[in-house]
């Protein structure tokens, strides 16, 4: 279930994330196609409360430095183990292509760190990005870690979507492909969600997180070399193991 206010408000940040300057209530208003007076309402309270200042009179507002601080503090409680870019670096390196850790957000895996690869055709992502659980090789290396009781919960929330012919759009689907990364020793996913966009994906095991991490990129380049990149994602793990899960 959405709940517009919630979701207006974290639209508004994306949309000053996006545009990098102050913007009026009218402006906010044209751009994200709301009504003047839910704008109005809306930007008001988030000032009020001290999240929007108005950098110059009369110029529009603008998320306040509080956000960061915030934001800085959360991140503090909780953070990836520093071994942890560490190894998504090197794996990146080794395998040329996109690299990200992921966590469980909902029905969906949402990144929290990633690196790009330097090829002009490649996986472009970014932190924050979501993939949805069921339909990539990261979100059910997530789902992999959850009992059979807490998955049965993830998927009576998902609506099973079918992004294309190869994504799984039934929780029978999800545990079977479960069952074959098992015994594989990996998940892999081809256009599942993104087309023409192969992936593998392993748990990625730091303390008490349930994290994965993934390398993703075009079909062209990585489809027949799925097995390849997950001997290598494996071999960094293991070597990176100690660092970022001490006992």
């Amino acid at each position: 279930m959405l709940v517009r206010q919630a979701a207006n408000v974290l639209e508004l940040m994306e949309y000053f994330a996006r545009r990098k300057r102050p913007a009026t209530l009218a402006e906010i208003s044209d751009d994200l196609g709301w009504p003047r007076s839910s704008t109005f309402n809306l930007v008001g309270t988030i000032a009020d409360k001290g999240w929007l200042y108005e950098p110059r009179a009369r110029n529009g507002y603008y998320p306040s430095p509080r956000w960061l601080t915030l934001a800085r503090t959360v991140a503090e409680a909780e953070p990836l183990p520093d071994a942890a870019h560490a190894l998504a670096l090197e794996i990146a390196d080794k395998t040329g292509e996109t690299t990200a850790i992921a966590a469980l957000a909902g029905t969906n895996a949402i990144f929290l760190d990633v690196v790009e690869c330097s090829h002009s055709v490649r996986y472009f992502a970014q932190i924050g990005d979501r993939v949805p659980v069921h339909a990539s090789s990261v979100g059910r290396a997530i789902l992999a870690q959850q009992s059979p009781e807490e998955r049965r919960g993830i998927y009576r929330k998902i609506r099973f979507e079918p992004f294309s012919d190869t994504t799984p759009c039934s929780a029978e689907a999800v545990e079977e492909a479960l069952t074959e990364a098992a015994e594989r020793g990996y998940h892999q996913s081809s256009s599942e969600y993104i087309a023409d966009l192969a992936g593998v994906a392993v748990p990625l095991p730091i303390n008490h997180r349930r994290l994965s991490l993934v390398v993703a990129g075009p079909t062209s380049r990585c489809l027949t070399r799925r097995p390849e990149t997950a001997a290598t994602i494996l071999a960094c793990i293991e070597r990176f193991l100690p660092d970022i899960a001490p006992n």
